[in-house]
């Protein structure tokens, strides 16, 4: 056993002292576990049926010299590794007090890249859930409490969650940093985090009852981005074999040298950066503290992405799915019905009546305008925005995930989410993006601070242990079932999704003809060249550009 382990089951047996309890009361909830992984000896905990190891290393510090490069494997350590405590969150700037999605995190690095592992004790070649936490790509952990693994595990799964580089040092593309690539590329790095940790997952998770041919990589948000770039990048496939992604959002994305749909090359963006922070070189920028550097960046406006270079991701993640170049693997995914009541910062400012709101429409969206409006009527302006942005980013995604997989021959699940409870329904956040989260994790009351208390009524934990079924059901087997619940049938099964509400019902066609709108005008905005499509839509959207081959 390690000094490092002792030390930390010192510090437990201290503070049953400290509160009069006894040691071996602690001892009958906890004992020590050693796993023998390729990796090293690692020794966690035994709670209940499940095996629990945290602050797993899976790649070395990207510290010094190694800041802005791709991970380096760590070398099979000696002795015996610690994990009974999470490691500290990627750097990020400090969170906003306000926000419902704010967690106090105790502690935060650059040496942060770990990971956490749930494991059954009698598992043995058990599917494995790999979770990608969301944040924009600028902030999150895999150390917050609605993220705990435990209830997904009791399902007979082995749950993982990753930290991964975030912001500024996590996705700076740069030219100086291209040159001293031996493949001309840079930005991307927290990308290829998740890679190495999934490499890492391919070669140990057998030690500890995994199956490393049945891992699902799932996330919410910018971790449902990070898993569509996954799907799209060569450098991650077969490291898979099915995804799940949550409120995915297929945007636009720089490229690294060229300016494509009207956004500046992810280089160019990282000399700005550097002219922005008084760095006049990369050696400049990497003398400078890690928080510091992150805070400035933030400062500046800069808003990390991944970066089309033409190796780790080939492609625009729109053309790569049309191309069906992306993972061959099932895919879990869907959108909840009020996500942008939680973001109205992704809002633009109403127009002053009816009459404004329908000229910006028509200005917009000219021949589209009259569905738009059937859709998005003007007599509802505030929902009827809501409603745009949330189909136009998360609605479109979502279904074209299911669609381009079927084309290619694999199944395709997709949900909505529409759970509600009296406390979010009481400050208009009925089914607010992310809020499905503690229902598939089972942890209803591990929620932020801030966040609307979900009272655990009847229909919050059946909805909590459906949700929880499905998505355990689906990594096993690549189908999502729930004992006493409706079966979920593929997408291409006449358009099928399960509807998430008071409890779960099979429906078919979704909002019909909302993504084939939202997909013929990002259609036009691709063949046009020089247009986003990221949250320019709606009253905001530029003129429709003119019809071109293969758009409606």
């Amino acid at each position: 056993m390690s000094l490092y382990s002792m030390a930390g089951k010192a510090a437990r047996i201290a503070i049953f002292s400290v509160f009069g309890l006894s040691v071996f009361a602690g001892a009958a909830t906890a004992k020590d576990v050693v796993v023998k992984a390729p990796a090293g000896a690692v020794e966690g905990e035994t709670r209940g049926g499940l095996n629990v190891f945290k602050g797993i290393p899976y790649a070395q510090a990207p510290i010094g010299d190694l800041r802005w490069k791709p991970p380096v494997p760590l070398a099979a350590w000696d002795g015996v590794h610690a994990a009974h405590d999470f490691g500290p969150a990627c750097l990020q700037p400090e969170p906003n007090p306000k926000s419902i999605y704010s967690w106090d995190l105790p502690s935060k690095s650059e040496d942060c890249l770990s990971l956490n592992i749930w494991a059954p004790k009698k598992a043995k070649k058990a599917g494995v859930f790999v979770w990608i936490h969301g944040g924009a790509l600028r902030a999150g952990s895999s150390l917050e409490p609605m993220y705990d693994g435990a209830r997904l595990a009791e399902e007979g799964i082995l749950v993982v969650s990753i930290n991964y580089r975030l912001g500024v040092l996590g996705y700076m593309a740069h030219p100086e940093l291209s040159a001293e690539s031996p493949d001309h590329v840079s930005g991307n790095y927290g990308l290829l985090d998740q890679i190495a940790a999934l490499k890492w997952v391919q070669d140990n998770i057998a030690a500890f009852g995994g199956d490393p041919e049945n891992v699902t990589v799932a996330g919410e948000s910018a971790g449902a981005l990070s898993v569509m770039y996954l799907m799209a990048s060569p450098e991650a496939h077969g490291l898979f074999a099915k995804a799940i992604a949550q409120s995915a959002y297929m945007i636009s994305t720089p490229a690294l040298k060229e300016k494509v749909f009207g956004q500046v090359p992810a280089e160019a963006m990282g000399g700005w950066l550097a002219g922005q922070l008084g760095a006049g070189s990369l050696a400049d920028l990497r003398a400078m503290d890690g928080a510091e550097l992150t805070n400035a960046a933030l400062k500046t406006g800069y808003f990390p992405s991944g970066t089309i270079d033409g190796k780790v991701l080939p492609h625009q993640l729109v053309e790569t799915f049309d191309r069906g170049e992306q993972a061959p693997v099932p895919v879990l995914t869907g959108f909840n019905s009020g996500e942008i009541r939680s973001l109205r910062v992704l809002l633009p400012a109403a127009p002053d009546d009816a009459e404004a709101y329908e000229a910006a429409v028509r200005k917009g969206y000219g021949e589209f305008a009259d569905f738009f409006l059937a859709r998005y009527p003007s007599n509802q302006i505030d929902e009827s925005m809501l409603a745009t942005t949330r189909d136009a980013m998360y609605g479109w995604t979502s279904e074209r995930l299911v669609a381009k997989q079927t084309a290619i021959g694999q199944a395709g699940y997709l949900y909505l989410f529409d759970h509600g409870y009296p406390i979010a329904d009481q400050y208009g956040l009925h089914a607010f993006h992310a809020s499905e989260l503690p229902y598939v994790f089972g942890n209803l009351k591990r929620t932020p601070r801030l966040w609307p208390k979900i009272p655990g009524h009847t229909a919050d934990l059946k909805t909590s242990d459906a949700m929880t079924s499905y998505w355990a059901s689906f990594v096993k087997s690549g189908t999502p079932r729930a004992k006493g619940q409706p079966d979920w049938q593929p997408y291409a099964d006449n358009e099928f999704y399960l509807y998430f509400a008071d409890v779960p019902r099979a429906a078919n066609q979704l909002l019909p003809g909302t993504y084939e709108l939202h997909e013929a005008v990002v259609c036009r905005r691709r063949a046009a060249g020089d247009l986003p499509w990221n949250w320019n839509v709606g009253v905001i959207s530029p003129p429709l550009p003119p019809k071109a081959p293969g758009c409606l």
